[in-house]
């Protein structure tokens, strides 16, 4: 009989990609609240702070990733690890290696948490949606049509959770920062260094992830059988890279032009990206979630810790 329900103290929940800009900030939180964690990665160890086992894991090998969630011995798998370099990923020669990692080793997560009974909770995009309209794309919205190869990637690792399991969450996000990986923050932060000017997109519209904050709902939702796709960015309201730009460097005392431009005038991109990147996060609070803050204040917190680097 496999285990089901909510997180307790005595539960055990493996998280993919653990080494990565989420997945650190997913142990810390876990960990902090007295979880039993597993973190899994493909590197050899584990690079955060945190006392916790680990499992070097390729999630493109499916036997590994079998034998793994089942000596895990974990009620929860929560699935960070990703292909993310979207212009990277239009290039022919890493197009198979993205398809192994968002499709096939996601399909490999959700096989191994149905033959364990393990609960799933997937992290997904935005970018499964075209990006077309101004009005805020709904979770339980299934007009899919991603620009990119990323998106169509992540997409079907959403279905295939579908296709596997009954007892998951999938949850889209956005625009993610935090301090442990590279970001639009960080990259913003480095150019002004050298550049007195800088042109950034206006006509992209969305709204900030910052990823201990993320971190903190994934860890309310896995402490619930409230299953589900949902919508999770910062709140605060819709706003521009543009507008992110120059609330960083307000925020940042740094003393840069901003000017701004179309994705055509910008045109540097390879990958398509959406324009309408609005996501309707209501569903969040009519579960009994708290929301994520508003990413102004987000942003103040980020910038403590990056400026103690």
């Amino acid at each position: 009989m496999f285990w089901k329900g909510s997180i307790s103290m005595q539960s055990r929940v493996l998280i993919t990609g653990a080494n990565g800009q989420l997945g650190r900030d997913l142990v810390s939180e876990l960990t902090g609240r007295g979880v039993e964690c597993v973190a899994s990665d493909i590197q050899p160890g584990f690079m955060g702070s945190e006392s916790c086992e680990y499992v070097p894991l390729d999630i493109t090998d499916t036997q590994a990733v079998s034998v793994a969630i089942r000596e895990s011995v974990c009620q929860r798998v929560i699935h960070c690890a990703a292909w993310t370099a979207v212009d990277a990923a239009e290039d022919d020669a890493n197009r198979p290696k993205v398809y192994a990692i968002n499709a096939a080793g996601t399909e490999n997560i959700a096989r191994a948490c149905s033959e364990t009974g393990a609960a799933m909770t997937y992290i997904s995009t935005d970018y499964v949606f075209d990006g077309t309209g101004t009005k805020p794309w709904i979770p339980d919205d299934t007009s899919y049509s991603p620009l990119n190869y990323y998106g169509e990637t992540k997409l079907l690792g959403e279905l295939a959770v579908r296709k596997y399991l009954r007892d998951f969450f999938i949850v889209r996000i956005a625009w993610v920062f935090g301090k442990n990986g590279n970001n639009f923050v960080r990259t913003m932060l480095k150019l002004a260094r050298t550049h007195d000017t800088l042109r950034v997109v206006n006509d992209q519209i969305g709204t900030p992830t910052y990823t201990p904050d993320l971190a903190r709902l994934l860890a309310d939702m896995n402490a619930t059988d409230k299953f589900g796709v949902y919508h999770a960015t910062n709140e605060g309201g819709y706003i521009s890279w543009y507008d992110f730009a120059r609330e960083i460097f307000s925020q940042a005392g740094v003393n840069v032009n901003v000017i701004p431009v179309t994705t055509a005038e910008y045109g540097l991109s390879k990958a398509k990206r959406p324009y309408n990147s609005r996501l309707d996060k209501s569903k969040l609070s009519e579960a009994g979630f708290e929301p994520l803050p508003d990413w102004r204040d987000a942003l103040r917190r980020y910038l403590a810790e990056y400026e103690s680097d």
